[in-house]
């Protein structure tokens, strides 16, 4: 009998005896394993690991994620709050162990210095935080064949750089990336997960976005150092649009309309009038101050800046337009007293007139029969010369614009008329031409 044949006897009696008695503490197998594993000269934590199959090429990191919660995206700082179970899986052949048969699954460790860990970071975080309530959110699990399972739960709010050109029809694309800061590619490799890398938590709740997909994707760098092994994965969050509708545009239509009630009044109801175009101009300031104090500063122009430029234009051209009506009054009043001068002189420079002639026909010395000055419509003479200005005239044509202001006779008038038409016409245009065009740039940058 050799040496092996007595070895694979001495297993089987070992194992049945285990087997056979259930009385065997586990737990103390356990520490056991643990000290003879990481017992002093026998692991070293600063020495990674070997690569695939025990060659020296880089140690392979799988990393998945799984979000809990995205507390908030804020359009001010262009950053995003999110918690997530952050997770690795590499082999460390240093660490493998007798599994007692499968009874033993995995050991599990909570001081994660005790092994060696990659050195990866979140290369676009702000600020960070473990969560260690009621103990820390943190295990290692080490498997049989050397595999070594590191799970933790973290708070992050990391940068997410935002193009608010469509705001608020738009989308916006928030990146999560994680890279080695000291171990370059010839020694150390991240890969994402074959299955599920990114799990987000069901009924993912948004106060104001909603998180239509992902995508995961690597980012490896090069520096004067070296190359660094990188990985992110893109959340593209769409903004809800029902909730600006509510608060920002349907008020800001209905203070244009507001605006227009003015064309309705009285010429005369100055104080109404003023009153009225003043009250709308000034919410509407007001309204477009709040909305860019709640967005960066930034160069270009916003969908946002023009719905409200356009809208707080109307509302101070109907302020203009009630100026000019003012002033198209006074000058309608001037000319019709003008006009009432103009006819009182002729009514008694006609007086005159017929005064002097009844003198000269009461005269008998005259020798001679004066011909009046003033023809009257009866008179043969004028008559015929009515009907030859008539043959050489040509006929007017009929406009049925001019015909329908003829019926208001003053300048003012028309002006509200008019602009009872032209205003509603002209903000149904802009509508029609705003929201197609920034809706159909939306669809473009979707696809």
């Amino acid at each position: 009998m050799n040496n092996r044949t007595l070895f694979i006897i001495i297993a089987h009696v070992i194992h049945v005896v285990l087997c056979s008695n259930p009385k065997l503490n586990f737990r103390e197998k356990e520490k056991e394993i643990l000290d003879q594993i990481l017992g002093p000269g026998r692991y070293d934590a600063r020495i990674r690991p070997s690569g695939v199959n025990g060659t020296d090429g880089p140690a392979v990191v799988h990393v998945n994620i799984f979000i809990r919660s995205i507390s908030k995206i804020d359009d001010v700082t262009m950053e995003y709050s999110v918690q997530l179970t952050f997770r690795e899986q590499w082999l460390d052949e240093r660490l493998k162990f007798n599994d007692y048969g499968e009874r033993l699954k995995y050991l599990t460790l909570t001081q994660a210095n005790r092994v060696w860990m990659p050195d990866l970071f979140f290369s676009n975080e702000k600020e960070g935080h473990f969560h260690d309530i009621i103990m820390p959110n943190v295990y290692i699990r080490i498997y049989p064949d050397g595999s070594v399972l590191y799970s933790i739960r973290i708070s992050l709010t990391l940068s997410c750089p935002m193009n608010l050109k469509l705001y608020p029809l738009d989308r916006q694309i928030c990146s999560l990336r994680m890279a080695s800061y000291g171990w370059t590619t010839a020694d150390l490799v991240f890969l994402w997960k074959e299955v599920d890398p990114v799990q987000v938590v069901k009924n993912l709740h948004l106060p104001r976005f909603t998180l239509e997909k992902f995508l995961t994707d690597y980012c490896n760098s090069k520096t004067n150092t070296g190359e660094y092994s990188c990985l992110k994965v893109d959340l593209l969050f769409k903004r809800e649009f029902s909730y600006y509708l509510i608060q920002i545009y349907i008020p800001c239509c209905m203070l244009v309309i507001v605006s227009w009630v003015s064309f309705w009044l009285d010429q005369g109801a100055v104080p109404a009038r003023v009153s009225l175009g003043v009250t709308t101009l000034l919410t509407m300031a007001t309204q477009t101050s709040g909305i860019n104090a709640s967005l960066p500063p930034v160069s270009y122009t916003k969908a946002i800046d023009v719905w409200t430029g356009v809208c707080l234009t109307f509302v101070f051209g109907a302020l203009l337009e009630f100026a000019l009506v003012n002033y198209a009054s006074r000058s309608d009043m001037h000319r019709e007293n003008m006009k009432k001068q103009r006819r009182q002189c002729e009514l008694e420079h006609a007086a005159s007139m017929d005064a002097t002639s009844d003198l000269m026909d009461s005269d008998s010395n005259a020798t001679f029969a004066m011909k009046p000055l003033v023809r009257h419509p009866g008179d043969p003479l004028s008559m015929e010369k009515v009907r030859q200005c008539e043959i050489h005239m040509q006929p007017a044509r009929p406009n049925c614009c001019r015909s329908w202001l003829s019926k208001f006779p003053t300048r003012s008038k028309r002006i509200d008329v008019i602009s009872r038409i032209t205003f509603p016409l002209v903000f149904a245009l802009f509508n029609v031409i705003y929201w197609s065009t920034y809706l159909f740039r939306e669809e473009a940058e979707e696809s």
